[in-house]
């Protein structure tokens, strides 16, 4: 009698671990062309910097093989990669404007990394997070209350999304968006058959029960909010249109997105003709060579487009360009930093790591079997789409800019951490994803991760 044996994929640690090495040898090589194109020397820093950024990647990967040895292979050295080419660009423009705001986002760096770990040791099954579905909804909302409180919120730049504690800053909109992924997985895989089923048929709209229409006008009514009380753009686009984009991996209905993008668009047409800071961003997006804007409001704008194109398709050359003439060119425009020094080329070649990036955390929410962890893989993937594309079109004025920064790259903390949180979650969700069959126990709700392996005698 003939027996068929198991195949079980291989882990794929050793790729991993080769490409991270990889990653640091780029960022570190970038760092070491920026110092002696400004300088004429080796940056003195550039060991700890490159060693640093590679040491705790190793010890993630290490981290990896131990508790998620299964994880996508890929996630950890594309982030790591993104994270080093903002550190270089950041640095560039600190030896262009005598600033030190790289030291404070190796910092950020490291802290982002550190939680990534943490988060791989306690959540040892992605499964466990449902249980705080309404926790999670309770977390988020408060987050994105905490910068209206009097004394802790602070307003920059028109914007009232930060929290301070004496020097101390924070957005926690960028932990919400997390908090409110898990909500959203969290609901929706209990919902998505009364929202899916349901309902009656209005043209080619298959619409749900009156009573199932709740949640989407309430993260209607909640982004509104954001963008009334806060003056923040970003995070209300990118509230309501993740919670789109899980409703709709969930019932897998058309209709959802166009109601969505109908509601966007009743949204955007208000805001824009009653609000003082959407109009003026608008005024910006439509006519930003007027003479009255291009030295006003629309100049940090018009500079960054002049700076990309004055990179062409190669770029100047990193330290060779002036990136620094772009207020916020580490922060809000370090894409167009990023475009005049390394051209039209090098922002396809970043572009394409997002691609990948994304590509691997949706081809995680195809290959894992619970519901929940596809809506968790598919959200999470999701924002980091979403973000990328508000930013970059708003930088290249395909939309009006937002306020929100590039993942892993832009000079900031608050991002940095949450992206790097985002990464871990995708990484346990993947372990399961990709586990063989006969190592997959059941969840907390007697739900599987993967297929159980129909067995041959």
């Amino acid at each position: 009698m003939a027996t068929v044996l198991p195949v079980y994929p291989t882990t794929r640690r050793n790729v991993e671990l080769a490409l991270v090495v990889l990653a640091v040898v780029i960022a570190g090589g970038a760092w070491a062309v920026t110092g002696l194109t400004v300088d004429g020397s080796l940056p003195p820093n550039l060991f700890a910097y490159a060693g640093g950024l590679g040491g705790l990647a190793v010890v993630l990967h290490l981290l990896l093989r131990w508790r998620a040895r299964h994880a996508d292979p890929l996630l950890l050295p594309v982030a790591t990669l993104l994270n080093g080419i903002g550190l270089v660009m950041i640095h560039r423009l600190d030896l262009a404007l005598d600033s030190s705001a790289a030291s404070r986002q190796f910092t950020w760096s490291a802290l982002g990394i550190v939680m990534a770990g943490a988060v791989l040791v306690l959540v040892r099954d992605h499964r466990v997070l449902r249980r705080y579905t309404w926790t999670a909804a309770v977390a988020g909302l408060v987050l994105l209350l905490l910068p209206l409180v009097p004394g802790l919120g602070r307003t920059v730049n028109g914007a009232r999304i930060w929290i301070g504690v004496g020097p101390l800053s924070f957005q926690p909109g960028e932990l919400a968006k997390i908090c409110l992924a898990v909500f959203f997985a969290g609901y929706l895989v209990v919902h998505r058959d009364a929202l899916s089923l349901t309902g009656r048929k209005v043209l080619f709209l298959q619409l749900p029960r009156a009573r199932d229409l709740g949640p989407i006008l309430l993260a209607w009514v909640a982004s509104i909010g954001i963008l009334v009380l806060q003056r923040d753009l970003g995070t209300s686009l990118l509230f309501f249109g993740l919670f789109v984009a899980v409703l709709y991996v969930s019932t897998e209905r058309v209709s959802w997105i166009v109601l969505g993008l109908l509601m966007f668009s009743a949204a955007a047409v208000f805001a824009a003709t009653t609000m003082g800071h959407v109009q003026a961003r608008v005024d910006i997006w439509l006519h930003p060579f007027t003479a009255e804007n291009r030295t006003g409001s629309s100049y940090q704008l018009v500079q960054g487009l002049f700076g990309m194109a004055n990179g062409g398709l190669t770029g100047t050359g990193l330290g060779e360009g002036r990136p620094q003439t772009v207020p916020y060119a580490n922060s809000d425009f370090i894409y167009s930093s990023l475009g005049e020094e390394l051209g039209l080329v090098g922002l396809f070649a970043v572009l394409v790591l997002y691609v990948v990036l994304v590509e691997r955390g949706l081809r995680t929410a195809i290959g894992v079997r619970d519901g929940f962890g596809k809506l968790l893989a598919a959200g999470l993937a999701f924002s980091v789409t979403l973000q990328v594309f508000v930013v970059v079109g708003g930088v290249t004025r395909v939309i009006p800019l937002t306020g929100l920064t590039m993942p892993f790259l832009a000079a900031g903390g608050s991002s940095l951490v949450s992206n790097w949180i985002v990464v871990a979650l995708l990484l346990r969700v993947s372990d399961l994803a990709r586990r063989p069959a006969a190592e997959v126990r059941n969840g907390p709700d007697g739900e599987t991760g993967v297929t159980q392996a129909v067995r041959i005698a």
